[in-house]
């Protein structure tokens, strides 16, 4: 028998029954999107779902957001599982906005004290060998007090990590031919504020990196796209965004934002200058405020960083720091990279304080907020990066353990 033929209109009749909408690109491709059904469904099974789309999305249950401020916004670290920062949640900090570049008019210039100066394109850079590592970025202001309810995210949440891909820094300057009198270079942005630094030049042969992906999709604007300069370990300030020049010189810049900024207050008076590598930081993601646990077994998890190198301990205090115990680094433990960390605690109901603190491989302690005020004469500043206490009342709620906290956000 001869099947009759269904035309176009009958067709989208039929869709549009069954939850679908088709639509048409530009190019005159038949799309086709899903209808959102109702949220509250008794039974899931009774009903169609939603038909595959363009993007996908996040369970309407999940709502996690930046935390925003006029120049940065913070990732909600209190919400994610294991060490990779979703792209559209990882922190930003910039100084004069988001600028927008056409990748086809991308250029990079890298001269001064080379060879042959040369400019390169987007397409320039991804003809170079590709590396890819996984590393975290963060502020050097990254540190707030002040209150009892304050979140992983307001305190430290100017930190996140990415799966990094581009192309060596190395191999640029091989190709340009650095001269051998050569020690820094300057990293100029397209943004607003022309952000410089002078960075030496032996970090730029070491582990440096032009990065144009992200996660394994291109380098999302408001993290420097299309490339940006990646320098694993060190404060955010100098792996500079919308990387268009470098300069090679035998002698730092010293732009503004090492000389009257990012500098650090210590002991006699003096300044210090070019402290650029974070410090071995951790910080106790669950339980943490507006938390409330139940009396019982409790698994205290956290992540610790360190721009010197790997992770080696994490320990965590369950008594207010009377007594210390190792807890469980998560595999695998990379070089300049958050680690998560887990600790199994009976909980028995009693009021307590508990705090986690980082050791890497250079044998480096993260230090009380006293030690650190001690150390610099100053109760805050860049690279302030104190041990983190929480307590825990007998009602089971949860707030930042604010006793020695000077109340002073550095965030400029």
């Amino acid at each position: 028998m001869k099947q009759k033929k269904i035309s176009r209109r009958q067709l989208l009749g039929k869709m549009a029954a069954l939850g679908l909408v088709l639509s048409q690109d530009p190019l005159g491709k038949v799309i086709q999107q899903g209808v959102p059904l109702p949220q509250n469904t008794d039974d899931p099974t009774k009903k169609l779902g939603v038909f595959p789309g363009k993007l996908g999305t996040r369970s309407s249950a999940e709502q996690l957001e930046k935390l925003p401020t006029f120049t940065s916004s913070r990732s909600p670290l209190q919400n994610f599982y294991g060490t990779i920062t979703p792209s559209d949640l990882h922190f930003e900090r910039h100084h004069g906005g988001v600028p927008v570049i056409l990748p086809e008019k991308y250029e990079l210039l890298i001269h001064g004290m080379v060879e042959r100066p040369m400019k390169f394109t987007l397409t320039d850079l991804k003809r170079f060998p590709s590396v890819t590592r996984i590393c975290f970025l963060e502020c050097s202001g990254n540190f707030r007090s002040g209150k009892e309810e304050m979140t992983p995210q307001e305190i430290c949440g100017l930190t996140s990590q990415s799966e990094w891909t581009g192309v060596m820094l190395s191999t640029l300057f091989r190709e340009v031919g650095v001269k051998p009198k050569a020690s820094w270079f300057l990293a100029e942005g397209s943004d607003a504020a022309v952000m410089t630094r002078s960075i030496p030049l032996e970090k730029g042969l070491d582990d440096a990196m032009i990065v144009y992906a992200q996660n394994g999709e291109a380098v999302r604007p408001e993290q420097g796209y299309p490339a940006r300069l990646l320098l694993p370990g060190w404060e955010g300030n100098t792996s500079v965004k919308w990387l268009r020049r470098i300069e090679v010189a035998d002698a730092p810049f010293m732009t503004r934002e090492e000389t009257s900024k990012y500098t650090e207050t210590v002991k006699d008076g003096k300044v210090r200058q070019f402290s650029v590598v974070m410090d071995a930081r951790s910080i106790i993601t669950f339980p943490t405020y507006p938390v409330t646990v139940e009396k019982g077994w409790i698994e205290i998890r956290g992540i610790a960083w360190s721009g010197r190198g790997k992770i080696t301990k994490v320990e965590v205090s369950v008594d207010a720091g009377r007594s210390w115990y190792p807890a469980r680094l998560q595999e695998p433990v990379l070089d300049k990279a958050h680690t998560a960390f887990r600790f199994l605690w009976e909980w028995n109901g009693k009021e307590t304080v508990i705090m986690s603190r980082a050791f890497d491989e250079t044998g480096y302690r993260q230090p009380f907020y006293e030690e650190l005020v001690a150390a610099r004469e100053s109760k805050g500043g860049y690279h302030f990066n104190p041990v983190t206490a929480w307590a825990l009342k007998g009602d089971g709620r949860v707030f930042l353990d604010n006793n020695d906290f000077s109340g002073i956000s550095w965030e400029k």
